[in-house]
């Protein structure tokens, strides 16, 4: 019924923003009787002769929805044409896209969003490049954990849903956008890893090729309502041919919620899995956490702990990166204390006449 920005939405409804819970006044309702269907026909009669204008409004909104599904369509073939070159590459092959069925194993991660933040600021990108970074040394060390050959051009293409929808316009509702993008599995340095998912982003964003994967993600089952039902039968084909995994991330209130005077500690997304999808990554940030949640078919990913677990791994890999400070500010503590070894070494050396003098007096005595 609901799905990103509008879920958050709604958490932010029943949850007070503070300890003490709101005061709701109690309502005594009860429903009224079901009507009948003589009732319900002459409800409508009443209505149109007293409101003609809303009849003449309806066909017009009807008449909108019609042209506004034609131009989506129009944009949607445009965008088609602009990202064929991306689907016309083949989905790479790889053990996260095979027959599922309908039980799902769930695992968890955390970490901090100031350090998602510092690791953009050493190295440039977004947050969202961040995340997707860690993504692909994710998937890399699982993959090696599993035997599979990891060459260096390797890649897992993520599709990664964007929310376009107009903060200051709530109509607009759940709009969403997506970029295909080709995640350097192969590639062993983290920063070179996000400098390159940076890079692919920017292209995508410079070359329009947002309106491309907008394109494709109508098709794959994201569409507008309109257009949801042909979606949704096209996309289960077509998903698994297009892209291996779908990552999202859904920002949300960054200042702590309560639910009955109870703190809420953390928010984890479950992002369901389309057709011949073995796992979807998810995250959502929360008062200073960002939130993994791992959604994933029960026989074909009995490891989604370990790929939990190498998400953590690649996160740390890359924090660590952004702290050249430290590692420079260490670097000098060491170079100082050789000397000081240095100089214990050669004070035995010194002493060594005055050895020769002890011995030589010994001789003389003799």
């Amino acid at each position: 019924m609901v799905d990103g920005i509008s879920a958050l939405d709604i958490g932010q409804v029943i949850l007070d923003p503070d300890p003490t819970p709101r005061e709701i006044a109690t309502e005594d309702w009860h429903p009224a009787r079901e009507p009948t269907n003589v009732e319900l026909m002459a409800g409508a009669v009443n209505d149109i002769v007293h409101s003609p204008a809303a009849v003449v409004e309806g066909a017009r909104n009807g008449l909108a929805d019609v042209s506004k599904t034609v131009t989506s369509m129009g944009r949607q073939m445009v965008g088609m044409a602009a990202a064929a070159i991306t689907v016309a590459k083949s989905t790479p092959d790889s053990p996260l896209n095979v027959e599922i069925g309908e039980q799902r194993r769930y695992a968890t991660t955390a970490m901090k969003l100031s350090d998602l933040k510092d690791i953009r600021k050493a190295h440039g990108g977004t947050v969202n490049d961040v995340v997707l970074a860690i993504t692909a040394g994710a998937l890399r060390a699982w993959l090696m954990t599993r035997g599979e050959s990891v060459g260096a051009r390797a890649t897992i293409r993520a599709m990664v849903p964007v929310s376009v929808r107009d903060e200051d316009d709530p109509s607009t509702g759940n709009q969403v956008a997506a970029f295909l993008v080709d995640l350097p599995v192969g590639e062993p340095d983290p920063v070179v890893r996000l400098q390159r998912v940076s890079f692919e982003m920017a292209q995508h964003k410079e070359a329009g090729q947002m309106l491309g994967a907008e394109a494709i993600v109508a098709v794959a089952g994201f569409a507008p309502p309109t257009l949801h039902s042909l979606g949704a039968r096209v996309g289960s084909s077509l998903s698994k041919r297009i892209y291996n995994l779908v990552v999202t991330n859904v920002p949300g209130p960054q200042v702590p919620l309560y639910a009955g005077g109870a703190k809420m500690l953390a928010a984890y997304p479950v992002v369901p899995l389309s057709k011949g999808q073995a796992v979807s990554i998810g995250l959502t940030s929360y008062n200073g956490g960002v939130f993994f949640g791992l959604n994933a078919d029960r026989d074909a990913m009995p490891d989604v702990d370990v790929l939990a677990q190498c998400i953590a791994d690649a996160a740390e890999e890359l924090r660590d990166t952004a702290r050249p400070s430290r590692r420079h500010a260490s670097r000098p503590n060491k170079v100082a204390k050789r000397p000081t070894q240095r100089t214990a070494k050669k004070t035995p050396v010194k002493k060594a006449p005055t050895k020769k003098t002890v011995k030589t007096s010994t001789k003389k005595s003799s």
